[in-house]
């Protein structure tokens, strides 16, 4: 099973913004639904966003909304993860993933994902 790509972590200070990338290195992911999910320390795998394959629509999980935006790139076949006002508490390990039924999930549990990468580390501390 193709592994997907994550990266744009880092360390940032809080209230700052970071950009996550997920890409697929074999294929493109234009067309296909994609979600993130990130997993804190200490905590299970939680979904963050989705994005279906069209684009046109997308899943926030409620305490995330406002801050954190999912969105496509068409021309590098990419999926973007745009993350604004970073707390210390989005500290994780940041994951994008496929749904094994091709289409966004309501509840976004990690195991109703696969194509999982290695991960990217969001840091925020001051």
């Amino acid at each position: 099973q193709v592994q997907l790509v994550e990266s744009g972590g880092g360390l940032v200070q809080p209230g700052g913004s970071l950009r996550l990338s997920c890409a697929a290195p074999t294929f493109t992911l234009n067309g296909f639904a994609v979600a993130w999910f990130r997993q804190r320390p200490g905590k299970e795998r939680e979904g963050v966003s989705c994005i279906s394959g069209s684009g046109g629509w997308t899943y926030y999980t409620d305490s995330l909304k406002g801050r954190f935006t999912i969105s496509r790139d068409y021309a590098r076949g990419a999926v973007y993860l745009q993350m604004n006002s970073l707390k210390p508490e989005d500290t994780a390990i940041y994951y994008c993933a496929i749904p094994q039924a091709w289409r966004c999930t309501e509840r976004m549990t990690a195991p109703e994902y696969h194509n999982w990468g290695q991960g990217t580390q969001v840091t925020v501390s001051s």
